[in-house]
């Protein structure tokens, strides 16, 4: 069920940010704000931005399936790839670059929570799985 959930929220927002000009609409009074992304580093994402916002977790879970179990490791949906292009000044890892803040921007919007950075991060946090 909070899967359902989950996916619905992911739905909305990326057809939200389809829509242009919906952030003005839906922020009036007692609503919540769209989330705003920062621009990446690089000039055109692995895939377009709508197929990004709609499967992104499905490409990193299968990326991570190729690497861990086979030792396949391609760049195209790589974890670290995606440090390198949206990765920005993090508090919650001492000031080092992270890509936790780009992903927090929908991800708290939706209410969906993450935790690849307990692991993947400079500096691990109470609960780390990270030595």
């Amino acid at each position: 069920m909070t899967r359902v959930i989950g996916l619905a929220a992911v739905f909305f927002v990326s057809l939200a940010a389809l829509l242009g000009g919906v952030p003005e609409v839906w922020a009036g009074e007692g609503r919540v704000p769209l989330p705003v992304l920062p621009k990446a580093k690089g000039e055109q994402c692995v895939a377009p931005a709508e197929d990004m916002r709609r499967n992104h977790a499905n490409y990193l879970l299968h990326q991570r399936d190729e690497t861990m179990r086979k030792g396949i490791r391609s760049n195209k949906y790589s974890l670290k790839e995606c440090v390198a292009c949206h990765a920005s000044p993090d508090a919650e890892a001492g000031g080092a670059d992270t890509i936790r803040p780009f992903c927090a921007e929908c991800h708290d919007y939706a209410a969906v929570k993450i935790d690849c950075f307990e692991c993947h991060t400079t500096k691990p946090g109470k609960g780390s799985l990270k030595p």
